[in-house]
């Protein structure tokens, strides 16, 4: 069975190279357009995996990281976040929220492919 994964960004030309990468892994996506979306679309769905944009409207991926984890079916979740931010101090805010990964905007559809593979649990 396909693991499904949530890819949360303002930019739906970003969801989509995001989502060609991911399909062509063979995971399903669901895509939100911002934390405030992404929240609604975890209502019990079983989701493997998080891939969020820092820098949202609405709710950014910090607050949603934070969110997320006090959900009960969402707190083990491992969220990547995907973003232009490439500042020490806004990694570690984002690792204390509970990130377990950080990949830099432009990336390599492999190098996304290879992060997720090693935080997706079989």
């Amino acid at each position: 069975m396909a693991k499904t994964i949530l890819i949360v960004d303002d930019s739906a030309s970003l969801r989509q190279v995001v989502a060609i990468a991911l399909k062509g892994g063979g995971y399903d996506v669901i895509e939100a357009c911002d934390g405030v979306d992404a929240l609604s679309k975890l209502n019990g769905v079983k989701v493997h995996l998080i891939i969020s944009d820092v820098n949202m409207p609405n709710m950014d991926g910090i607050t949603l990281v934070k969110e997320v984890k006090k959900l009960p079916n969402y707190k083990f979740t491992p969220i990547i976040m995907l973003t232009t931010e490439s500042q020490e101090g806004k990694k570690q805010e984002g690792q204390a929220a509970g990130a377990k990964a950080w990949v830099v905007k432009p990336f390599k559809p492999e190098q996304m492919l290879s992060a997720v593979s090693k935080l997706i649990l079989p």
